[in-house]
């Protein structure tokens, strides 16, 4: 079965002020509450997803009752009063300038949430790259119980290095009706939309990401010796969102005939496809840093934990070569630096060999702390002071990306970084999650 599901997206009517009708994802700016002030100020009484998303910033305040109840009235008014129109069925391809160098290509569509799990373990065609945190659906699926449309920031990968899916789009414009065309506010940049109406083109566009994940082109794309489950789609930003679609639609389907569920609007959940080798996406890898440990001793348990896992681990210098296969993990102390190599690894990619260890550590030192460090000079100041090891992990290949969670399952928690607060995507699109 395909996972892409061709829906029915709600647009603003024409003459909506998009500059003020599109904000960024919920879950960014949490810590800043001034952001989200300012965007109030901004929008005003005008039409806006503001009035029908729920900001986390105040996901822990007195009044989200309230606030809740407000989304899901204004939701009801948006739909009667014509502020939101339906498209036919089709998808929408998405150009996004943030900035960067190239701008961020996308294919707004339907997945089908019976071909997705977020739950450990998942061999699901469609798959988290990192581990859910199961507690934080809770508090998310009040707001959605009620909603009657969800407004996806979900950003789902496809991982096509020849460009087979959506770039090819981008020289048919002129078969497209353009949908929306609009700057974005507090620096988000600008973003356009074309609609693809059901029919050959999203047929095409289906054939070709269902091809990526023929079996054989499969196992030669990630060098698999055994036929391990395919992944046709990883989520790259707003896993927890996914998750809480797949929470509510479990909800709903129980109170559904058999044939009722093959068509229930819940059961799929509008987001942006990008392929991962878009010039606009830059994997950043997130570094680690050790706090009250002997190094020695850490580096003593590094050898005996991936001789129980069946690896070989060895500890060289900054210039020694490293062995072919192995994963090498760069390390420095208060006193010395070298290499972490460990051969034979069982893991997928260099952090989950060092993660797995790192957390086994931790759970016989309960003294030790870790932290999560962006940039190498941190991590050079931070893990030079006494009682203290940093960490530097390679850059993430981007096939690596899918291969680690083909392999290993998902990625350990802070594997990598995946474009700044305001390059994250912002509401434009909704679709109705009731009948």
């Amino acid at each position: 079965m395909s996972c892409v599901s061709i829906p029915k997206i709600l647009i603003p009517k024409e003459g909506t002020d998009l500059r003020k009708w599109a904000v960024i994802a919920c879950d960014q700016y949490t810590s800043q509450p001034e952001y989200w002030a300012e965007t109030d100020r901004t929008v005003g009484d005008a039409p806006s997803t503001l009035r029908i998303t729920l900001p986390e910033v105040y996901l822990e305040e007195d009044d989200v009752a309230e606030r809740v109840a407000n989304i899901n009235t204004t939701m009801q008014r948006y739909l009667s009063d014509g502020t939101l129109r339906e498209l036919p069925a089709g998808f929408i391809l998405t150009e996004r300038f943030s900035g960067g160098a190239a701008p961020r290509r996308g294919l707004v569509a339907a997945i089908d949430l019976e071909t997705y799990e977020y739950k450990a373990g998942s061999r699901s065609l469609v798959r988290p790259t990192e581990k859910t945190v199961e507690e934080r659906i809770p508090p998310r699926l009040k707001i959605r119980e009620n909603a009657s449309m969800e407004l996806p920031h979900i950003m789902i990968l496809i991982d096509d290095p020849d460009r087979t899916v959506i770039e090819p789009m981008f020289d048919q414009l002129d078969r497209l009706n353009k949908v929306y065309d609009t700057d974005l506010m507090q620096g988000g940049g600008h973003i356009n939309g074309w609609f693809i109406p059901q029919g050959e083109m999203t047929d095409a566009l289906i054939h070709a990401m269902d091809a990526l994940n023929d079996r054989k082109t499969f196992n030669e794309k990630y060098h698999l010796t055994e036929d391990l489950p395919l992944l046709n789609f990883a989520i790259g930003d707003g896993n927890h969102s996914m998750a809480t679609a797949k929470a509510h639609w479990e909800n709903i389907k129980q109170t559904l005939s058999a044939e009722e569920r093959e068509t229930h609007p819940a059961r799929f959940c509008l987001c942006e496809i990008v392929n991962i080798h878009d010039e606009s996406l830059i994997i950043e890898p997130i570094h680690r840093v050790m706090f009250g440990v002997d190094a020695d001793d850490l580096l003593s348990a590094a050898e005996t934990f991936y001789a129980a896992n069946g690896g070989v681990c060895e500890i060289l210098g900054e210039n020694d070569a490293i062995p072919q296969d192995a994963h090498a993990v760069p390390f420095c102390t208060a006193d010395r630096t070298g290499v972490l190599v460990v051969r034979n690894p069982k893991w997928g990619i260099a952090l989950g060999t060092l993660q797995a260890f790192l957390d086994d550590y931790m759970d016989s030192h309960p003294d030790a702390k870790i932290d999560y460090i962006h940039g190498e000079d941190v991590v050079k100041s931070l893990g030079t002071k006494p009682g203290n090891m940093g960490f530097f992990l390679p850059d993430i290949e981007k096939n690596d990306l899918f291969r680690g969670v083909i392999i290993d399952g998902v990625l350990p928690r802070k594997t990598f970084s995946m474009g700044e607060a305001h390059e994250k995507r912002y509401y434009m699109e909704a679709k109705l999650i009731v009948k």
